[in-house]
């Protein structure tokens, strides 16, 4: 079973651009883009950050935070998706990253999830419902996928709401242990899904 490990030719859709083999998001407030070397340092903060980690198990070391960028951008450029950088366009400051994963291994479903994670100080903007509804879009109307998923923890209400704002639904008979977690609040998870067509 391969568990999560924090840290470790497509149509050109509406609001998107091509950086090379990744493609830009841009919405009224956010833009969503190729990784820079700037962003390390305050994405390293983010991960030694205990509210930002709250649901996502240790803190991170920055050289397993570094890391975790290197991968990001691996995946993306070998699959045309993964987890873009978010950026306040206004500010052009760092705020965190939003986009696509495939599920992992020995999960008891599978498809591709949707996922966000922002530093506190853009918590409470609407920033994440901003994201995902981008990274909904391009799911959808570029990588034409049927479904998309979203997964967190019983507890992780803040997320939850932000799957509802933009249009997923949770049947509670889906909801699961989380197989690679340790007994404890991290183990209990929910999984929300939403349909292409069925966006608000």
């Amino acid at each position: 079973m391969r568990c999560r490990t924090a840290e470790t030719g497509l149509l050109r859709g509406e609001g998107s651009r091509w950086l090379g083999s990744m493609a830009e998001l841009h919405t009224d407030r956010l833009l969503l883009r190729r990784w820079r070397d700037s962003d390390l340092e305050p994405w390293a903060a983010m991960n030694a950050d205990p509210e930002v980690r709250e649901h996502l198990g240790d803190l991170l070391s920055r050289d397993r935070s570094d890391a975790s960028v290197a991968q990001y951008q691996a995946d993306f450029d070998r699959r045309g998706y993964g987890w873009w950088a978010v950026e306040v366009r206004g500010t052009g400051e760092f705020i965190g990253f939003a986009g696509l994963d495939p599920v992992d291994d020995g999960m008891p479903f599978t498809g591709v999830e949707i996922g966000w994670r922002l530093a506190r100080s853009a918590w409470g903007q609407g920033y994440a419902t901003e994201a995902a509804r981008a990274v909904l879009a391009y799911g959808f109307d570029t990588l034409g996928l049927p479904e998309i998923l979203a997964v967190t923890t019983s507890t992780n209400h803040r997320s939850q709401a932000v799957m509802r704002r933009i249009g997923m639904i949770r049947d509670p008979a889906d909801d699961f242990d989380d197989p690679c977690a340790p007994d404890g609040p991290l183990r209990p998870n929910v999984l929300f899904r939403i349909a292409r067509g069925a966006r608000t």
